[in-house]
Order: C-alpha cells, then structure tokens, then sequence
C-alpha cells in the first residue's frame, strides 16, 4: 500500500502500544483501518460507512458479539 499517514487514538496509551486501532485519510471521502500490532491488514471504507459503524458501536449495537 502507498504511504499513509497513520493516526493513533490519544487514549491508545503508552507510545509504542501495539494494541490500538489506527486511522489514516485516503483520496476523496475514503478511510483506511488498521490494528498496530497487525499493520499490514487494511480495511478501507467512505465516510458514511465509518460514522454509521462508529454510531453503532456506541449505540451498543454490536454488544451481543463479545
């Protein structure tokens, strides 16, 4: 993949962690995701896709799966 310019949550904790979701903007309204301690798995979506995930995830939607 081309070279990205990744973000780590500010809660993600000590520098370093390798357990912290990671954000990176791509052309147009993509994003790509990916886990710190797996970096060459990517999943990229549009922006709607994610706010509506992360609406979800908050609205306690997905609960019943952990």
């Amino acid at each position: 993949m081309f070279d990205l310019s990744w973000q780590k949550s500010s809660f993600s904790g000590a520098e370093g962690a390798d357990n912290c979701l990671e954000l990176a903007p791509g052309t147009g309204d993509l994003r790509h995701l990916r886990e710190s301690d797996d970096p060459d798995v990517v999943v990229t979506t549009d922006v709607a896709k994610l706010r509506a995930f992360i609406l979800g995830v908050k609205a306690g939607e997905f609960d019943h799966f952990i």
